[in-house]
């Protein structure tokens, strides 16, 4: 089956990645493990980090929301 193609959102976050990588990770994550992992790899080079949140960006569909569950 194909896959969809990016939405504006992810547009707008491909952009932000090349300027600020982890942020455009957390936009599309959360603070999630691949959030930290893109800060590390931002620390390390700019590059790698750059890489890391395209991959992250083209991986995942939406944002991971948090579920509420009742008390």
């Amino acid at each position: 089956m194909a896959h969809a193609t990016s939405s504006t959102s992810d547009v707008f976050l491909y952009f932000l990645a090349i300027f600020l990588p982890p942020l455009s990770v957390f936009f599309k994550r959360g603070f999630h493990s691949s959030f930290w992992i893109s800060i590390l790899l931002t620390i390390i080079g700019w590059i790698p980090g750059i890489i890391y949140s395209w991959y992250i960006i083209s991986k995942y569909e939406r944002p991971i929301l948090p579920t509420h569950e009742p008390i």
